[in-house]
């Protein structure tokens, strides 16, 4: 087969990271540059992906399209890719809930075939390595795995079911993203009484314990833009699922205080100074 030319919506810090993998059994890596920010603009360069002016084009141009945006944005983008009429594989990458998913793959169902897909793990830089989970139909669940094969981003199908993969995703991230708010919580009733070090030194004798790192803590608040949606989506997911949200609503709410922090370089103090503001 052909290589395939992918198109990545958007290239945000994991977006760009994946596309650039991507490109490695690619005949090109395209996003679309109009109305993206400067920052934008570097990442996308600086991971050698290609520019193109419009939306259209690249649906035009791209075999394969990955999806990787803020959830509250997943829909929309999901509604501007159908009004297109686009025909080729669309990965549903984005950390929403699995009937939020299958709305999108309902949306697109006039000629795309759709792929959910999560991705457990950092942005492959660096060493790192994560796990893009796919399910799906299995004719389009091996093109995407054939598309990341020899590169950082490993893969996983979880089988044909739209949704697996994405219920898959929340269900990681509200155990791993809740236990980060749950430390800064810890840390933050501990410096108040001045016992924060001792806190810290009896989590160190765990080394399983995310309360031994409180240094995440920041970057936990410039994350928090992103991570606090994420957990109204995994909370919706256990509504759905009979299960109760609230545990993981209040992590988001918590997690909204930091919303200003966005993707900032803070000490520890800082986040946590920030975090104690109402």
């Amino acid at each position: 087969m052909d290589q395939p030319t992918v198109g990545i919506l958007h290239p945000g810090t994991m977006g760009a990271a994946v596309a650039a993998c991507a490109a490695t059994n690619a005949a090109a890596a395209l996003w679309c540059e109009t109305g993206r920010s400067t920052a934008s603009l570097e990442r996308a360069a600086r991971f050698g992906l290609t520019p193109v002016v419009t939306l259209a084009e690249l649906l035009d141009r791209s075999d394969i399209v990955i999806s990787l945006c803020p959830p509250a944005a997943a829909e929309d983008l999901a509604r501007d890719v159908a009004r297109h009429r686009f025909a080729g594989v669309y990965v549903e990458a984005n950390a929403v809930n699995p009937e939020r998913t299958q709305r999108i793959a309902a949306l697109l169902d006039d000629g795309a075939t759709v792929v959910d897909g999560g991705v457990v793990g950092s942005p492959p830089v660096g060493g790192k390595a994560p796990t893009l989970y796919l399910s799906g139909a299995a004719s389009a669940t091996e093109r995407i795995e054939a598309l990341f094969v020899g590169t950082a981003v490993r893969t996983a199908v979880l089988g044909t079911e739209v949704g697996k993969a994405s219920a898959l995703k929340l269900a990681y991230a509200s155990f791993q993203k809740t236990s980060r708010v749950l430390v800064a919580l810890a840390v933050g009733m501990a410096r108040e009484h001045g016992v924060d070090q001792e806190l810290i030194e009896v989590a160190s004798r765990r080394t399983d314990s995310y309360l031994s790192e409180p240094q995440y803590v920041a970057k936990t608040a410039a994350r928090a833009w992103r991570w606090g949606p994420e957990l109204e989506e995994a909370a919706d997911a256990l509504a759905a699922a009979g299960l109760p949200p609230e545990m993981l609503r209040a992590a988001a709410s918590t997690l909204a205080r930091w919303n200003d922090a966005k993707d900032g370089e803070l000490t520890l103090t800082d986040a946590l100074d920030r975090l104690a503001q109402p």
